[in-house]
């Protein structure tokens, strides 16, 4: 595997992503990382897949409907904490999940080259 980051997504979320079409992920803070990332079901110690992360909003998400079909929450309030969109594309779900040595503390990252080093 190339991919250097994983972020870490709950099931219900990467759901969405795989079989939804939600194309943008929806975070409390900002990100500058780029590029191709796998990401990773949270609690799983699972990579379940990959996307290219190639954009994160400025500002944060307007709490309107026409947004919805982006990022795929119902519940618009969710938006006063979780406000910045990382857009996604070239998603690509694992036939087989690759596992991880999860490392202590990680809630949004995972360094992979760290974590797949002991993996076979």
């Amino acid at each position: 595997m190339i991919i250097d980051k994983g972020l870490i997504i709950k099931k219900e979320y990467l759901n969405k992503i795989f079989e939804e079409g939600k194309i943008w992920e929806i975070r409390a803070s900002k990100t500058n990382i780029r590029g191709r990332i796998a990401l990773i079901e949270s609690g799983s110690g699972k990579i379940v897949g990959e996307a290219e992360l190639f954009y994160c909003s400025e500002k944060p998400v307007p709490k309107e409907d026409k947004y919805k079909e982006f990022h795929k929450i119902e519940n618009l309030e969710l938006l006063d904490k979780w406000k910045y969109a990382w857009c996604l594309k070239n998603v690509r779900k694992y036939k087989n999940p690759v596992p991880y040595n999860h490392p202590q503390g990680a809630v949004i990252w995972v360094d992979l080259k760290k974590a797949l080093k002991n993996e076979n």
